[in-house]
């Protein structure tokens, strides 16, 4: 009984992140695809819309470095961000998709920051000058929540944050993975791998 329980669960830990990780990627993909309206007769050709919205941002990002075209989406831009509703939501969205696919990456200083005694939290300079807040001694630092696509920023002193040598990557997969992601996870008794 102990066998067939034990190989249950390492079946559901083998086939689950499988299949749940093919089934976003799935219905990501279907629907970038519904996103562009085709005619009847292109409709069954699937793949299309995503397809086109790839060249579309190809051809939009080349037209960005055009001076003419430059000039017209600063324009846009500059639009946006008087209205006021529009100026949340824009500037949110153009500041996060910066943070990890823009020239100025946001993720890319991990740290360790002191909370309590010796107790430390990971997380991600996201800016290092405070002063506009009154707080010049202070970082923001975002802190990836696990198991979870949300956050928080907190105001820090520069005092408490250590600079880690490791990668984003790896230090974001450890934190979104509440810890057990790499080399190291703990295979035993959590008690078992304390040292004394």
């Amino acid at each position: 009984m102990r066998f067939l329980l034990r190989s249950f669960f390492r079946g559901l830990l083998v086939v689950v992140p499988v299949v749940t990780t093919l089934y976003i990627l799935v219905r990501l993909f279907s629907w970038l695809d519904g996103l562009v309206p085709w005619p009847e007769s292109m409709a069954s050709f699937r793949g299309a819309g995503v397809l086109l919205i790839f060249l579309s941002m190809v051809v939009v990002g080349a037209l960005a470095s055009n001076v003419v075209a430059r000039w017209f989406f600063r324009g846009v831009e500059r639009l946006f961000e008087r209205l006021p509703l529009v100026k949340l939501i824009y500037s949110s969205l153009r500041d996060l998709i910066s943070a990890f696919v823009g020239d100025a990456k946001k993720f890319e200083a991990p740290v360790a920051v002191r909370i309590a005694g010796q107790a430390k939290i990971l997380g991600f300079i996201t800016r290092t000058d405070m002063a506009e807040f009154g707080m010049a001694d202070h970082v923001a630092v975002y802190f990836p929540q696990s198991y979870n696509f949300a956050g928080q920023v907190m105001l820090v002193p520069r005092d408490d944050v250590t600079i880690l040598e490791a990668a984003s990557s790896d230090v974001m997969t450890f934190i979104v993975s509440g810890g057990v992601s790499g080399e190291r996870a703990v295979e035993d008794s959590p008690a078992e791998a304390l040292p004394a």
